[in-house]
């Protein structure tokens, strides 16, 4: 296995720590936050500015690309890096979210799912072997196991069903993977019980996973609930392998996580309220189609360093998205994105001086997370 994962620096008032995860396709420095590229694309992002904002890798799906375009395709192509000319490292999710998200078009059993696609309602099994050889057809750096990714609110019956099933799926993904290039996660469920959750890790750490992730969040749940289940299993995860906190999330979201230890994280979040004219700043989330905005010369954060603030105004921006432009999305996206990876390039820095404390305090004196300025 080339993929490896190794503490490179520890806070000394919390538990976060930097990392650093090596893979065929480059060194990530953790914490990171992974741009969801969910169909080989981040929505509105040609490559060419993607690599601009330097993100050390980028999330797909595994799920979508199997409907569309297909793993025929991609597989002519020699696998998912040369499919989207992307030459960082990628994670793959195993669509276990995606088809348990569409409850209505599937059917779940002890050998796997059955479901109907979201596009053209044709039908599809995939089983957890299935999940791991459509990963390695792609080729992607980290594989996600398939698991059956618990609801909220849920029994807590059935949220133990739900999680025993997927540590069963889990020893399966872990059988037919074949070591090499290509690194696997667990996932722990167990929705919001924390016995559950603690029973859920002590499966995964008894198999060769080389991370392990947690599932099952911000599918609903309050945000103290998420905390709390993070918090209670910070102390029970492993030391020396990387810890992803799967769909998380708002700003605050991942100050708290990376001082729990947490390593990895995605989310839609910068990408869709981009496309949607929510746009995050280090004065709080801007709604930049607000009349307010209309006449504002401004730029849309005055700390921010991505070309959009150094060159456009709020008012023009406002102007791009109202008018329905193409060119808003992709404006939108890029200075979303562009906040996301500087702030997690600034905790990363803050832990390496022992200064993630008080760089969090100076965060929070002037976001204000609800406010439109």
């Amino acid at each position: 296995m080339s993929t490896f994962f190794r503490v490179t620096k520890r806070d000394k008032a919390t538990r976060a720590r930097c990392g650093l995860l090596k893979t065929s396709h480059g060194d990530i420095e953790t914490p990171v936050f992974m741009p969801v590229g969910t169909a080989a694309t981040v929505k509105a992002m040609p490559h060419e500015l993607l690599e601009q904002l330097d993100p050390s890798i980028i999330l797909s799906n595994a799920y979508h690309l199997y409907l569309r375009p297909g793993q025929e395709v991609i597989s002519a192509h020699g696998g998912l890096h040369q499919f989207m000319s992307w030459g960082r490292p990628v994670l793959t999710d195993s669509g276990g979210y995606q088809v348990f998200s569409h409850r209505a078009l599937r059917k779940i059993s002890e050998d796997g799912v059955d479901f109907r696609s979201h596009l053209d309602g044709s039908s599809h099994f995939f089983s957890p072997e299935k999940a791991i050889q459509l990963q390695q057809v792609l080729g992607s750096d980290i594989m996600m196991v398939l698991d059956d990714c618990t609801p909220y609110p849920v029994t807590e019956k059935e949220a133990k069903d739900s999680m025993l099933r997927s540590m069963r799926w889990a020893k399966r993904c872990e059988q037919v993977h074949q070591s090499g290039e290509q690194a696997l996660f667990g996932i722990v469920q167990g929705s919001v019980f924390l016995k559950l959750r603690e029973e859920s890790l002590e499966h995964l750490s008894g198999m060769n996973f080389q991370g392990i992730a947690l599932g099952g969040l911000s599918v609903g749940e309050p945000r103290l609930l998420m905390y709390e289940i993070v918090e209670h299993l910070s102390d029970l995860m492993r030391e020396d392998k990387p810890r992803y906190v799967m769909g998380v999330g708002m700003p605050q979201d991942l100050f708290f996580c990376v001082k729990q230890g947490m390593d990895m994280f995605d989310c839609v979040l910068p990408t869709r309220n981009a496309r949607n004219g929510t746009l995050f700043t280090s004065l709080g989330p801007i709604k930049i189609k607000n009349a307010r905005h209309r006449f504002d010369q401004k730029p849309l954060d005055p700390h921010c360093t991505c070309f959009v603030c150094r060159r456009y105004t709020r008012s023009y921006l406002r102007h791009l998205y109202v008018s329905g432009e193409v060119v808003a999305g992709i404006l939108n996206t890029y200075h979303n994105l562009h906040f996301y990876l500087d702030l997690m390039h600034k905790i990363r820095q803050s832990i390496a001086l022992n200064s993630l404390t008080e760089f969090e305090e100076k965060f929070n004196e002037q976001y204000a997370e609800l406010t439109d300025i």
